[in-house]
């Protein structure tokens, strides 16, 4: 953890002295974390901003410290026994905290002297730090509050971080809540005889969590990471109203920690990562095939709102409803139950299951969808408009915080069939794309063109949903090119260009989030100003559909290139593979990101740093066009070689290639080039070959290389 931690700050900027036992030992943990995957480092090349030491030789670099980050193992009297040594070095205005899961930070923080405990607190980062915002923040009664607030604002500010206050009590809240929740669920499925497959049906999507449900979560965990937080819980916490679930652990808990099936780690804990996969049966604790789970119940609830859907699901006769019931229920009594003793506000233990555990709803906000006097919790809600109701049955204001709020928080003043417009005040005006990945059509095209022919002024565009647009509909030019509609796919392809045109000469900014490809990525990119998050996806992924960027694409990236013969080759090779950049810092490194846009590390505060550069952007300058020759219509010729050679590069790629290096050679100026974009896009589109390509794309989400 500590080296995720010092990765999260060399992602963002950071210099940062990563200490262990020995240097060998940190460079050998910081090996391990450039190892990681999924990566912790958004660069390879950041792992260079930090510098292994050992405490042996090098405490000194803790006098630089401006913030003295202790994260060794949790165990009370190793930590209190290295604050003794390192209490001299540390500067008198530097933030000192330790991470840790669950240790009682009030006798941690003895070891140190008072003017050091009033700066003392306890930081509980989730695993992986670089990917899961949530920071709880644990304060003890001698922290000073101003020192609170000084961490609160660096670590949302500057790392990126969401954080919540939490109470030093064991656990805090997301592992006395969280862990609770997990093992319950395990019990639950035990006593019912459900197999694991079926519980992560029904504790997945349908529920508003993650796809990976209850019993992939708990190997993503690790079952030996439940265990001893169980086991720690159960020491600690003796009048615990659910303490029950802790003590005794569930069979199949012990039956795995015994054989040291403790999850991805091991290769095997209630999956295995063989091929084909097995799962566990609860029942004889042996492995099987995995059994698809299908409940008709399911599909037919789960297109309805998620309130109203587990209102519903928590009245069906069948496995569905009874293990809501038994687990559903009870975990959200218990939040009621010991909310009050580990967190100082309702939506602070909303918030901690949203953002740790990615739950679409609290359990508060949960109870209150479903009725608290049906759960048993009173009758009384615990939200009303802007006010939470406070553990003493009073209605007390929401928390404030308008450098977070979302699009759809704004007034509506517009709405059509694809994007709402918000007026975010100041004369900026917000287009949120309405479907849940941003797909683009032409009905969409035409809507935003008008709207823009309308309105010259300040313009943000974002997506609603889980992305800012995932490109344009491949379903609906396939069903035009499958019906001989070409004159269709033309006219959508000419509305395309004009409306990027006309987002160029406009000042509008791109909030970008998710998936921005393709389509998606010509759009955002026609605006002026692009404002991302650093683990936005963006790229050009046409030609593994068979086609090559239509939309100005191809010819933003000529011109991104502009004098540069061996930028334009290597791009043109981009191009080829369809290639996407995971991440906007390894965007902009390919040039599929200005530098002059802006990457935002805090997700939350998006859209308000759109809104501030949407008061000062400028359209687009003309660009310029060089018209090339000399050597590179052969260093082009080159890069598609070795893509051969490599076997990354079927004949089919090399069509594409051929027409992506007839616009960036022959095309004499930007209108020229689109044109071009146009035409070798029709040509593509009506090759049965390619349309092969956008066809096994929409059927299996994976490309074919045909």
């Amino acid at each position: 953890m500590g080296g995720g931690i010092a990765a999260c700050l060399a992602n963002v900027g950071f210099s940062v002295d990563l200490l262990d036992v020995s240097t060998d030992t940190a460079r050998d943990g910081l090996a391990r974390v450039g190892r990681a995957k999924p990566p912790h480092f958004y660069d390879p090349e950041v792992a260079n901003r930090i510098r292994p030491g050992g405490i042996d030789q090098n405490l000194d670099r803790i006098k630089e410290a401006d913030w003295v980050c202790e994260a060794v193992v949790e165990r009370l009297e190793v930590k209190r026994a290295l604050y003794r040594i390192i209490e001299p070095l540390i500067r008198p205005d530097a933030m000192i905290s330790t991470n840790t899961s669950g240790l009682p930070i009030s006798l941690l923080g003895e070891a140190f002297s008072p003017a050091v405990r009033r700066r003392f607190m306890g930081t509980h980062f989730f695993n992986p730090p670089r990917y899961l915002k949530l920071l709880e923040l644990i304060p003890t009664p001698e922290t000073d509050r101003a020192e609170v607030t000084r961490a609160i604002k660096f670590l949302e500010q500057r790392l990126g971080r969401r954080v919540v206050v939490a109470k030093d009590t064991p656990g805090f809240i997301a592992n006395r809540l969280g862990m609770w929740s997990m093992i319950h669920a395990v019990h639950v499925a035990e006593r019912l005889r459900l197999s694991v497959e079926a519980v992560d049906a029904i504790t997945g999507p349908f529920l508003g969590r993650p796809r990976s449900g209850s019993f992939r979560l708990n190997d993503l965990v690790g079952v030996d990471i439940m265990f001893d937080i169980a086991r720690n819980l159960a020491d600690r916490c003796p009048n615990d109203p659910g303490r029950a679930t802790f003590d005794p652990l569930p069979r199949s808990i012990h039956h795995l920690i015994e054989r040291g099936a403790l999850g991805m780690k091991t290769g095997q804990g209630y999956f295995t990562n063989t091929d084909p996969r097995a799962a566990l049966d609860l029942e004889h604790l042996t492995y099987r095939d995995v059994e698809p789970f299908d409940l008709p119940s399911l599909k037919e609830l789960g297109k309805l709102p998620l309130g109203e859907r587990v209102a519903r699901a928590l009245e069906l006769k069948d496995d569905a409803g009874e293990f809501l019931r038994r687990y559903l229920v009870p975990t959200l009594q218990y939040a009621a139950q010991i909310g009050p003793e580990i967190a100082y506000h309702v939506e602070d233990i909303d918030r901690v299951m949203r953002w740790g555990f990615g739950w679409e709803m609290g359990p508060f906000e949960m109870i209150d969808a479903i009725g608290p006097d049906r759960l048993g919790i009173g009758a009384e809600r615990f939200y009303q408009g802007k006010e939470q109701r406070n553990w003493s049955g009073q209605y007390v204001p929401r928390l404030r915080e308008p450098e977070y709020r979302t699009l759809d928080s704004f007034p509506v003043v517009d709405e059509r069939l694809s994007f709402r417009v918000f007026d975010l005040g100041e004369g900026i005006l917000g287009v949120g794309l309405s479907h849940p990945m941003g797909v683009l059509n032409h009905a969409l095209v035409r809507d935003l063109l008008a709207f823009r022919d309308g309105n010259d002024g300040p313009v943000v565009i974002a997506g609603l949903g889980r992305a800012f647009s995932a490109g344009f509909d491949l379903k609906w030019f396939l069903a035009e090119a499958e019906s001989g509609e070409w004159g269709h796919i033309e006219t959508a392809l000419a509305d395309f260009q004009r409306l990027n045109r006309r987002l160029s000469s406009t000042p509008t900014v791109a909030a970008v989030h998710g998936f921005c490809l393709g389509g998606g990525w010509e759009l955002a990119l026609a605006c002026p100003l692009v404002v991302a998050h650093p683990e936005a996806t963006l790229g050009l992924p046409e030609a593994r559909v068979g086609l090559i960027p239509a939309g100005l694409g191809t010819t933003r990236l000529r011109m991104a290139c502009e004098g540069r013969a061996k930028d334009v080759a290597e791009m043109a090779a981009r191009l080829v593979q369809g290639t996407t950049a995971s991440g906007a810092y390894a965007a902009r490194k390919l040039g599929f990101l200005r530098e002059s846009d802006e990457i935002v590390v805090q997700p939350d505060a998006l859209l308000a740093a759109a809104v501030r550069a949407a008061r000062n952007v400028r359209p687009d300058p003309t660009p310029a066009w060089t018209p090339v020759g000399g050597p590179l219509p052969g260093m082009i010729d080159d890069q598609f070689q070795r893509l051969r050679a490599k076997g990354e590069a079927t004949e089919l790629d090399i069509l594409i290639g051929e027409r992506i290096k007839s616009i960036f050679i022959k095309a004499t100026d930007p209108i020229d080039s689109a044109e071009r974009e146009r035409l070798e896009f029709m040509d593509l589109i009506r090759r049965p070959l390619c349309q092969a390509r956008i066809r096994h794309m929409i059927e299996n989400g994976r490309p074919l290389r045909n």
